[in-house]
């Protein structure tokens, strides 16, 4: 590629809005950083005070996260599913659970921190996002048909990796945490899982993950007949700069994302004190902006009617979130001798199990519609509940 091509390809990647986006966002975790001492301790700001710096972080996040939706649409228009929602999710997913590792790794007791992130992170993907996102591609498009065959094997692994995170360790393991010479084998086979799952999903299985083409008699995903275009090896190799260029630059928009909200929880837990609220909406709250930009995407995806792409989004994230986070906590616990209750009581295990069955209900009839939607908004309302019980 020629250096003309190069700087032509950058010209378009890096916009202005790209580039203010960046500058934004590690502009404000540089200031952060050098504020910290200024700020002093949360507890002792004004209530003023604390709710326009959490404001602030907000408006930050949610501006970069356009960029980082931005970038992703690019990115999926050139590779196709799945491999353009796989970008997004894993750049996403991967900073999650090194945010979760850092954590447990810092000073105090974090026992938990891995069973509550991931038991949010759960409601917010199956019930609210993909909840609001029937909801509005429902009500939008009459003919919402998902392709039953990889939506399936998501299902398939979430029944599975949701057994091993939270309801074995609270039956076999030592009080909700799994012995050592437990943990050995459930990590390593936790990671060959989640492996043989990518594997599978961008080579022979990549088809199943892809929209269902409507027009098609058999109702097969587009180019299932050998007809499609390029390959996406045919696409690296023609796009390779633009395609690397985008990627680079949606991690770099995503990791002040999850900075800032790191830097904000303990804001958070202060505010909501303040508030009178339960300090395990934290966690929820954080977990929410964290995947804001999927959420983002995964709503345009709906209101344009690839229904396919919002299970691609949702229920991949989830896989990777369980199939990531699990492996990487246990390893920590092993290696520091810090104990990880990952066992959830009989409520969060009820809700974990119902928010499974209502996907698999809606996820396996011809079409979904703004009906499933409503009751997994509903059963997320639910989960509210039971933060303030």
């Amino acid at each position: 590629m020629t250096s003309v091509t190069f700087s032509s390809t950058l010209r378009t990647v890096l916009t202005r809005g790209a580039l203010a986006r960046l500058a934004l966002g590690w502009g404000a975790f540089a200031l952060l950083l050098f504020a910290g001492p200024l700020l002093g301790d949360a507890a002792g700001l004004s209530t003023l005070a604390l709710f326009t710096v959490l404001l602030a972080i907000i408006g930050v996040i949610v501006v970069c996260a356009f960029g980082v939706v931005t970038q992703a649409e690019h990115l999926a228009h050139r590779l196709g599913d799945p491999y353009g929602t796989l970008v997004l999710t894993l750049s996403i997913v991967l900073i999650e659970v090194i945010l979760i590792s850092a954590v447990m790794l810092g000073p105090g007791d974090h026992a938990t921190i891995a069973r509550d992130s991931v038991m949010a992170v759960s409601m917010i993907i199956l019930n609210l996002v993909v909840g609001v996102a029937l909801l509005v591609g429902g009500s939008r498009h009459a003919n919402l048909q998902p392709n039953s065959t990889g939506v399936s094997a998501y299902l398939s692994l979430l029944v599975v990796l949701g057994t091993v995170a939270f309801a074995l360790p609270q039956l076999i393991g030592e009080q909700g945490a799994y012995t050592a010479g437990q943990a050995v084998p459930v990590a390593v086979l936790t990671v060959l899982l989640y492996g043989f799952f990518l594997y599978r999903q961008m080579g022979p299985q990549r088809r199943d993950f892809q929209e269902v083409d409507l027009a098609h008699p058999s109702g097969r995903a587009p180019g299932s007949d050998g007809s499609h275009a390029a390959s996406v090896t045919e696409v690296l190799r023609m796009h390779r700069a633009e395609i690397l260029s985008r990627a680079v630059v949606l991690v770099l928009t995503v990791i002040p994302i999850v900075l800032l909200s790191h830097d904000m929880a303990a804001l958070l837990d202060v505010g909501l004190d303040r508030l009178g609220a339960p300090v395990a909406l934290s966690g929820v709250l954080i977990a929410m902006i964290v995947f804001l930009p999927e959420t983002i995407t995964t709503f345009r995806a709906a209101w344009g009617g690839e229904i396919q792409r919002v299970s691609n989004l949702c229920h991949g994230a989830l896989v990777s979130t369980v199939g990531l986070t699990i492996p990487a906590v246990l390893t920590i616990g092993l290696l520091t001798g810090q104990s990880v209750i990952l066992g959830d009581d009989p409520t969060g295990l009820a809700l974990f199990a119902v928010t499974l069955l209502l996907t698999l209900t809606s996820f396996a009839g011809k079409k979904v519609s703004a009906l499933h939607g409503a009751a997994h908004v509903l059963l997320f309302l639910l989960y509210g509940i039971t933060l303030f019980t």
